[in-house]
């Protein structure tokens, strides 16, 4: 391995938006941290590969970016979400047949949550560590081996060059180098479905509802965007068996929006589709373990959860924000009872919640009538017991005890 010429406290690889959050929260400690990202991070929702998607940051997550200094800039983009609403479109025909509310007002004075375009958060992320001293952000370089010693890791990047790091935290996605390179296999449970990631405007307000609607396949999902040339707009995911995601990818703009305004059944009105479209395979995965000597892996490195509820980036965030508190203070950020106590305070949490988030998409992706009319009497049930609503709730949000 090459010989390490720079040392830090502690190395994120990985400059995506959970990476950046994690160097930031490590940098407010005043640790020396160097943040890696293989590109260049795109900051224009119109450049080629921008990344289309949006994430609904839930109450939990809002506290903690509040807390590293990231949420004031944030927070004039964001659009809350007051109220989530779930469709139940089983019957013969896509048009709703029931609906169901769930308002943040029932358990607090806050929304859920707040949706920003991940472009967005992006530019604001890279604008906030270039104002944090004691962080160094540096693209078009990425992890390509590591070399673990007692007192620190050695780290080999792509250029050739080496870096020394008491901690080093894997945030370097799904297919992560730095989980293989430590030997940490993972459990990977896969549904035969892609995901479509793109925004459209409509005629009819959002008010701040998130809708999910509900028929075979996996759900439709319109969360609140501000308006784009003086339309209401929202993001969608639209989860989709593999082979009907690629034909409706391939639609042309029109088609695409009348087909999304079909599955929608109509609840906003007419779709029609801003921008461009992204495409993805939706899967379940899980490490076998969290840690290894000198190393902690948060984000997708550690598991990887189907797009329902907003878990995916808020789990990340609950796994940096587990870390950063574990970190604070302490005199070795690598110590290895640091380490096995982070492991310990999440891959219970993701095991449950990975479980949950399988039974909900594989609820979702039902096909015979009758299995349909049962998931349309659970929500039934579930929604009328207002303990057991608030409940749910709850659960979803994430919150600490």
């Amino acid at each position: 391995m090459t010989e390490a010429r720079e040392s830090y406290d502690i190395v994120v690889a990985g400059g995506g938006i959970a990476g950046m959050a994690a160097a930031a929260a490590f940098g407010g400690l005043g640790l020396r941290t160097l943040c890696i990202d293989p590109e260049a991070p795109v900051t224009d929702r119109d450049a080629a590969g921008a990344d289309l998607r949006t994430t609904a940051f839930l109450q939990p997550s809002r506290d903690f970016l509040d807390r590293i200094g990231l949420w004031p800039r944030l927070a004039p983009h964001a659009s809350a979400l007051q109220v989530m609403r779930i469709v139940d479109a089983g019957g013969p025909t896509p048009s709703p047949r029931t609906i169901r509310d769930f308002d943040a007002a029932e358990i607090g004075s806050l929304p859920f949550g707040w949706n920003l375009p991940n472009w967005l958060l992006r530019r604001e992320f890279v604008a906030a560590l270039a104002d944090l001293p004691a962080v160094t952000h540096r693209c078009g370089v990425a992890a390509s081996g590591l070399l673990s010693r007692t007192g620190a890791a050695q780290l080999r990047l792509s250029d050739g060059s080496g870096v020394e790091a008491r901690l080093v935290v894997a945030a370097d996605g799904r297919n992560s180098t730095l989980r293989r390179a430590a030997g940490i296999g993972v459990s990977t449970a896969r549904y035969a479905q892609k995901a479509l990631a793109f925004a459209v405007t409509h005629p009819e307000p959002h008010r701040n509802v998130s809708t999910e609607v509900h028929r075979s396949g996996g759900p439709f999902t319109l969360v609140p965007l501000p308006d784009r040339d003086g339309l209401p707009c929202s993001a969608v995911v639209w989860m989709e068996h593999g082979p009907e995601a690629e034909r409706l990818m391939a639609l042309d703009p029109a088609a695409f929006s009348a087909a999304a305004t079909h599955r929608s059944g109509g609840v906003q009105g007419p779709l029609t589709l801003t921008g461009g479209r992204r495409l993805w395979p939706i899967i379940s995965q899980v490490a076998h373990r969290f840690t290894a000597e000198r190393l902690a892996l948060v984000a997708e490195a550690a598991h990887v959860v189907p797009p329902i509820g907003a878990q995916g980036l808020n789990m990340s965030l609950a796994d940096i924000r587990t870390l950063t508190d574990l970190i604070d203070g302490a005199a070795d950020p690598g110590a290895p009872t640091l380490l096995d106590a982070y492991a310990r305070a999440r891959r219970a949490e993701v095991l449950t919640r990975i479980a949950g988030i399988d039974l909900l998409n594989r609820a979702s992706m039902l096909e015979p009538r009758p299995l349909r009319d049962l998931r349309r009497a659970g929500l039934t049930v579930l929604s009328g017991v207002a303990p057991l609503r608030r409940g749910l709730m709850r659960l979803g949000l994430g919150a600490r005890g």
